[in-house]
């Protein structure tokens, strides 16, 4: 995929058009179209690498991964391994509304309590892991 083609994507993706991304970013009328022959300035990229809020290398064809921080398989593994290490803890810990019993002895509503702690517990995990990302990637690591 050119990076012109990148562009028309995350453009239909946020429902903006061409035209109005050149007039927002700065970037003057039908430039953006012209790159398919020639090479935009780095601070043009960067433009529209901050109006997306992704990389420079992902514009570029560099990688798949719009922003340094998004979470790549191995973090999605990791998530729901803690997530299972978790709800294990939870039953066994005589501490939770479970006590330990199994998901067949559970009444409709403990089912549905224990679904909804879970996707709580996923979606808390899923979010620490991204801002550690953000938070914690050296410099040289970013785009």
């Amino acid at each position: 995929m050119t990076l012109v083609e990148r562009i028309k994507t995350l453009c239909k993706e946020k429902k903006t058009t061409i035209a109005e991304l050149e007039r927002k970013s700065g970037i003057s009328n039908g430039q953006i179209r012209k790159w398919d022959t020639s090479i935009p300035g780095v601070d043009k990229l960067n433009a529209i690498a901050d109006y997306f809020d992704v990389s420079t290398d992902f514009l570029l064809g560099r990688t798949d991964k719009k922003r340094y921080y998004d979470l790549t398989e191995k973090d999605e593994q990791d998530i729901q391994k803690e997530l299972q290490k978790m709800l294990d803890g939870l039953s066994t810990s005589g501490h939770a509304a479970f006590d330990g019993r199994t998901i067949g002895e559970l009444s409709e509503e403990e089912l549905e309590d224990r679904e909804l702690l879970k996707a709580s517990l996923e979606s808390s995990i899923r979010l620490a892991k991204r801002v550690a990302k953000q938070k914690f990637t050296p410099k040289k690591y970013r785009n």
